[in-house]
């Protein structure tokens, strides 16, 4: 009979080498860590924790002008919420959304697919010119336009007497207020999407431009089927942070406020939008839990809008998880 060959005794499992590297990942941060530090300390400092005491200022009553923790409740919420400017201050920051977001997002994207189109210098030129108005930010921009809008001193004069607007306080009307304020923030600051958007089409490989040529592709095909969708998460970050800078909207609405009030003009209340109601609330009343109650309404409206287009559309999907 024959006997059995014995198998060799079974020798103790090696620590397998993912376990050892991740064990060394928990010691030792990596160079990745290292950069992403600052702005997790940046972010916890000027956003998370201002937020928090926001929250806590929502509870507060101040009687003296010193904030006694928790002694309001909801009165604070009730307060704000219930204001007769509340509900018209909303309305116009999403009638001004309405139309700066899509215009924001279309113009950036169809500009620099046009630059992209078009190489050499002309190109550089125009990426320089568009890129120029960011160098000038925040109230000056507003003076600025304020005398762009003026048709007795500004270039577009002929453009706007021709519309019937004989002086600023016509141009500078109610209605015409969101559509101003779009025309702003967009030529300040499409020059810097621009020349990210650029920057994200000279990635794209030229052997697969080429095959598109090759296949017949013409230059708004190109556009349209291959730079755009290789392009399209630049287009939803900017979707991103276009809705939540323009819902915050303060700067404009009270420059120009401030500035007419004192010629005696009021073509745009002072409470306009959220932010400038928030604004009122804390410096012009004392209300800082008044106050508060909106910036936590503004801060999860904003959260939630960016959830939404996220998941609308995988942002965060990486290639293998959509394959």
């Amino acid at each position: 009979m024959d006997t059995p060959i014995a198998s060799p005794p079974a020798s103790t499992p090696a620590l397998p080498k993912e376990k050892s590297r991740s064990r060394r990942r928990r010691l030792f941060p990596r160079v990745a860590d290292i950069f992403v530090l600052p702005y997790v300390l940046f972010l916890l400092v000027f956003g998370i924790l201002p937020g928090v005491y926001a929250l806590v200022l929502s509870f507060a009553s101040f009687p003296n002008g010193t904030p006694q923790y928790f002694a309001a409740g909801l009165q604070n919420f009730v307060t704000a919420y219930t204001d007769f400017r509340f509900g018209t201050a909303f309305a116009n920051v999403f009638q001004f959304l309405v139309i700066s977001v899509p215009f924001g997002v279309i113009g950036v994207t169809v500009i620099a697919l046009l630059i992209h189109a078009r190489t050499g210098w002309f190109s550089h030129l125009m990426r320089t010119i568009y890129f120029l108005p960011g160098a000038v930010a925040g109230p000056t921009v507003v003076l600025l336009a304020l005398f762009m809008y003026d048709p007795q001193v500004s270039p577009f004069r002929g453009l706007l007497t021709a519309l019937g607007m004989q002086t600023i306080v016509d141009v500078i009307q109610p209605g015409h207020i969101s559509l101003l304020f779009t025309l702003l923030g967009f030529f300040v600051g499409a020059g810097g999407w621009i020349a990210i958007f650029y920057g994200g089409l000279q990635g794209i490989s030229h052997e697969l431009l080429e095959a598109a040529i090759i296949d017949g592709a013409n230059g708004w095909q190109m556009a349209l089927w291959v730079k755009l969708p290789l392009i399209q998460r630049y287009v939803v970050y900017l979707f991103i942070l276009t809705f939540a800078g323009n819902i915050q909207i303060f700067t404009e609405p009270q420059i120009i406020s401030i500035s007419f009030s004192l010629f005696g003009f009021s073509t745009i209340s002072p409470t306009w939008s959220p932010n400038q109601l928030s604004y009122y609330f804390a410096f012009s009343i004392g209300n800082f839990g008044a106050a508060a109650a909106i910036s936590l309404l503004m801060v999860a409206i904003g959260l939630v809008g960016a959830t939404l287009i996220i998941r609308a559309t995988g942002f965060f999907r990486t290639d293998a998880a959509a394959g």
